[in-house]
Order: structure tokens, then C-alpha cells, then sequence
């Protein structure tokens, strides 16, 4: 049996919980690079009183690779029991507490790494423990090993539309009215995490996307030590767009701007396939600019049925034929 590939999967929140779902159908080889600019609900509680890095997006990544698909059985003969007591953990980590105290509202698995990282005065060595604690495969790194507040240049809030006002924070800009028009994160330049951009230029294949785009995508283009990876790795680099505008944060986004708003952030970074879902893009005029979009990464457009249906939501394990498919073509070259 040849061995497994090795993945590396960027993004946060929901939509990098959906990649490495998908990413664990073809292997067990996965690295979740996340996010770290959360600044709402538990995550804004604990960061704000522990000053750590916010640990909501992690443990949902760590619950991603608990709740592994069985197809990975094809790699690694998982006891039955061993898969049960992962999925069981991985709603636990999930769960939030009821309540009205002090604790209300926290995930079991925030309170988990918070107190942890606490103890191990590291991040990675945190994540880690949980990793080994668990008994999963897979690893989940932090993006930068420090926390990040995400800013954003938003016209559309003053009453002369061409005057832009500062917003700052995760929360604040992914519900603002206004028109988001560019984004950095404070501290500029910020201290990469030396891991995570091993495990890119390591990867066979790269994902970035879909997520919130300028709060949870845009970002890992943001940190320096991950351009670089990025750049220089060999590794098949997948864009997964988003299936739908969010609102307030991408209001009135056409898939298009979706593109052209992360190549004004990334100019030099270069992508071999651009993915959209079939019904997001009808074929036509508004397909074929897509192309010249994509064209600008240096990638291909990818079209394919990529949503649960009734809903704006990738489906795991139809962006898990879409991501063989693609590593099929590419390894046939």
C-alpha cells in the first residue's frame, strides 16, 4: 500500500471543520492551520480574562479530526470501539455548558485547551497533548503563535460613501453594514508558527477555503512565514470558494469579487485550482469571468456539485471526490 498523502488544510470555523472532513475520506495525514483573530462568544471571553490565543476555532478542528470518516479505515484499521469513543469525545469537546453563571455558554473543549495551554505555557505543545490525549490522527496548529485582531477598512458607514472608517475585531467586522473593503491584522506582519509553515511546504495538497472571507481566509495570507510556504511549496494548492455571500461581511459578493478581493491581499500567491459549486456560477457570461479570475492566481476553474443540497454548505464528501479527482488529474501529469 503506498502511503497516505499528506494534507494541510487552511481556513476556520465551519467551513475548515467541512475541509478537513473532507480531507479525511481520501487520508489520515491532515493539518488543520487555523485562524486566531476570534474575538466573540467563549472564545473572546477566555481570551480577554487568559489573554491566550482564542481556542474556539482549534477545537473544532480538533473535533473534525476526532469525528474522522470511516473511509479512512482504508489506511488505518480503526477498532470500531477506538472510532465510537473518538465521535463521543468530539461531541463532548462540542458541547457548550447551560446555565447562567460564570461558565454559561463555554464548549467542554475551549475550557479543555485554554486550561492546558495554561499549564504548557505553548500552544503547539497544547494542541499536541490533545492530539496524544485523544489517540488521533492528524495534528491542528494555530496560524501565528500569537493572538490577532483582524482590521478592516469599511466604507458605507458615513454619510459620504467614499469615506472609510476603521473597524476592528473578528466579530465587529464580520457583522458590519458597511461595505468591507480591505483587511490586515494587528500586529502587522505577525509571528508565524514555524510548524504550520512546515506542514504546508511538507503537504501533497494545500486547501484554503471556503470560511468567512476576510476573517478567516484572508488572513492566513496575511502571516508572512505562510506566504513564503506557500510559495515555495510543491504541493497542489486548492482554493474552495465560498457557496454563497455572507452577511455583512460579503454582502452582494459575486463569486467573482470573492476572487478578486483575496488576489488584491495575495498578489503573488499561486493556486492551481479554483473550486465553485455548479449552481452558485449558471454557465455563461458569469462563468467564463470566473475563468480570467482564476486565471490570476495562475489556476484553473473548477466547476463541480459541491453543496448539501437546500443549503449554502459544502458537503464533505462531495469536495472529497472533487479533491481525488483533482490529485488524480494532477498525479496522471
Amino acid at each position: 500500500m503506498t502511503a497516505p498523502i499528506r494534507a494541510a488544510a487552511l481556513g476556520g470555523g465551519h467551513g475548515l471543520f467541512n475541509t478537513i472532513t473532507a480531507l479525511r475520506y481520501l487520508t489520515p495525514d491532515v493539518t488543520a492551520i487555523v485562524t486566531v483573530g476570534d474575538d466573540g462568544g467563549s472564545s473572546g471571553r477566555l481570551r480577554n480574562e487568559l489573554g491566550g490565543i482564542p481556542p474556539g476555532d482549534l477545537r473544532m478542528a480538533l473535533a473534525a479530526l476526532m469525528g474522522a470518516p470511516a473511509a479512512i479505515d482504508h489506511w488505518n484499521a480503526v477498532d470500531p470501539a477506538v472510532a465510537r469513543r473518538h465521535k463521543r469525545w468530539a461531541r463532548i469537546l462540542q458541547h457548550r455548558l447551560g446555565g447562567y453563571g460564570a461558565l454559561a455558554g463555554h464548549p467542554v473543549g475551549n475550557l479543555m485547551l485554554a486550561g492546558v495551554e495554561e499549564l504548557t505555557g505553548d500552544v503547539v505543545e497544547a494542541l499536541d497533548a490533545m492530539v496524544d490525549l485523544f489517540g488521533i490522527d492528524g495534528r491542528v496548529l494555530p496560524m501565528s503563535t500569537v493572538p490577532l485582531v483582524i482590521e478592516a477598512d469599511v466604507t458605507g458607514l458615513e454619510s459620504d460613501p467614499r469615506v472609510s472608517r476603521v473597524i476592528r475585531g473578528q466579530v465587529a467586522v464580520a457583522t458590519t453594514p458597511g461595505t468591507v473593503r480591505r483587511v490586515r491584522v494587528n500586529p502587522f506582519e505577525p509571528v508565524g508558527c514555524d510548524e504550520a509553515a512546515a506542514a504546508i511546504i511538507d503537504a501533497d495538497v494545500v486547501t484554503l477555503g471556503p470560511g468567512s472571507w476576510f476573517s478567516s481566509v484572508i488572513p492566513h495570507v496575511l502571516v508572512p512565514s505562510q506566504v513564503r510556504a506557500l510559495k515555495s511549496t510543491n504541493a497542489r494548492k486548492v482554493l474552495f470558494v465560498n457557496l454563497a455571500n455572507e452577511p455583512g461581511e460579503t454582502t452582494g459578493f459575486s463569486v467573482e469579487r470573492h476572487l478578486h478581493v483575496l488576489h488584491a491581499h495575495a498578489d503573488t500567491v499561486g493556486v492551481d485550482d479554483v473550486v465553485v459549486d455548479a449552481a452558485s456560477v449558471p454557465a455563461g457570461a458569469e462563468r467564463d469571468h470566473l475563468v480570467r479570475a482564476a486565471a490570476s492566481f495562475g489556476a484553473r476553474l473548477v466547476v463541480a456539485d459541491l453543496a448539501v443540497p437546500g443549503t449554502h454548505e459544502h458537503d464533505p464528501r462531495k469536495s472529497a471526490n472533487t479533491l481525488s479527482r483533482l490529485l488524480s488529474d494532477h498525479s496522471d501529469r
